[in-house]
């Protein structure tokens, strides 16, 4: 199940932030289908954080999950939205080295056809917020 458009592939090492996008519904209420992301490659990865990895499976296939837990082989990852499958209880732990980065921001894309006053003043409110560390989410999902 696909997390990420393809285009999202880091530039170089030069560059320790990219941008990605939001395919899917598998974590949802945190990120939405359409959703931008800012992504920090390279960066350090804790219990609760959302992260972009490289599909164990298909290493061509990029996906945006939270990292729940630290296991021996790698990151236990799950999805927030816990009905929509293509995580960690489908393919095990994930090798740190398929750990791309961590998102730090998402925004979301102004709708086509609402450019009233009242309809950007609303997008500019809503737009772009960080994506926080979910310890309790963590805690909560190790169970799963």
């Amino acid at each position: 199940m696909p997390e990420l458009s393809q285009e999202t592939e880091r530039r170089g090492a030069a560059l320790p932030f990219g941008l990605a996008e939001v395919t899917g519904p598998s974590m949802v209420p945190t990120l939405y289908h359409g959703d931008r992301l800012v992504v920090q490659y390279g960066a350090r990865v804790r219990p609760g954080d959302v992260v972009v990895l490289r599909h164990p499976f298909q290493q061509d296939l990029l996906v945006v999950k939270r990292a729940t837990e630290r296991r021996d082989g790698g990151w236990w990852v799950l999805g927030d939205n816990a009905y929509a499958g293509g995580d960690s209880t489908d393919y095990g732990t994930v090798p740190q080295e398929l750990i791309l980065g961590k998102v730090r921001f998402r925004y979301r894309p102004l709708p086509s056809g609402q450019r009233s006053p009242l309809a950007v003043v609303r997008w500019v409110l809503s737009a772009a917020r960080p994506v926080f560390t979910d310890r309790s989410a963590s805690r909560r999902l190790r169970a799963r």
